[in-house]
């Protein structure tokens, strides 16, 4: 797997990264307490891009120094990736956290950004959000954070067809896969302010928002893509984590917007 060794404001880290295909880069940014894996079922579809998914300080097979990082930091790693590919400028994909972090490349790199997917992502954290975040910090204290997590993530869709078995079999499933840096993730999310650099985004951009999103709300949704110059809005019928609720249509969405500024 490729990696690259990158200078943080708090110590250096050493990013690794997926890469598949061939094509025009398509960079993927994972959401909180996940990782690159996340991608899997869109980086199946996205045959003729070359694909970057990446995991962040926190999560996968990245090391670091174990402090805390910032979104900016979390930018440095992205943009550390696309130097070590090679890749002047991608198409950048990011799901909540992963959003974040692909606005704020967005709005202080737009050289290295052709188009961007802003998926479940907010302008800044606000107090509700921040009463959340910190609700998750003590579930993940106590072990108990993955049976909250299809509460959070999806929508009536999923619990239509879910039954009592294979909801726990899920979360036992969400155990073994939470990223042992989610706590640290979880304080950057705590800290977003994107509204100092979402005027300077200049790329194509998409704010994909979810009908059932109970961390991000429709207003979030709309005040982020009201402050992106030009940005388009879309939302899919489902909830916070869309792209495991309804992987298809979710890689519908966004590859549909990307293929047009391929």
């Amino acid at each position: 797997m490729p990696n690259v060794r990158v200078t943080l404001e708090n110590g250096d880290a050493v990013v690794h990264y997926d890469r598949t295909g061939d094509g025009p880069a398509l960079l993927l940014l994972h959401g909180t307490a996940a990782s690159r894996e996340q991608w899997e079922p869109l980086a199946a579809q996205a045959q003729r891009y070359t694909v970057l998914a990446m995991d962040f300080s926190g999560s996968g097979r990245t090391t670091d120094h174990g402090g805390p990082v910032s979104v900016e930091d979390l930018a440095v790693e992205a943009e550390a990736v696309l130097d070590h590919a090679g890749v002047e400028a991608a198409h950048v994909v990011g799901h909540s956290l992963g959003g974040i972090v692909a606005a704020h490349l967005a709005g202080t790199r737009p050289d290295r950004v052709r188009s961007a997917v802003l998926h479940a992502a907010w302008p800044v954290t606000d107090v509700r959000q921040d009463a959340e975040f910190r609700h998750w910090l003590d579930l993940l204290a106590t072990g108990t954070f993955a049976r909250m997590l299809p509460l959070m993530a999806f929508g009536p869709r999923y619990w239509e067809q879910a039954t009592a078995e294979s909801n726990e079999q899920l979360v036992k499933t969400l155990e073994s896969v939470i990223e042992p840096g989610a706590d640290r993730q979880t304080e950057t999310d705590r800290t977003v302010d994107l509204r100092p650099v979402l005027g300077k985004i200049a790329a194509p951009v998409l704010v994909l928002g979810s009908a059932h999103d109970r961390l991000v709300t429709a207003e979030q949704q709309r005040q982020l893509a009201a402050a992106i110059p030009g940005a388009r809005a879309a939302t899919i019928d489902a909830g916070h984590g869309a792209p495991a609720e309804l992987p298809d249509e979710f890689a519908r969405l966004v590859l549909d917007f990307v293929g047009e500024h391929a």
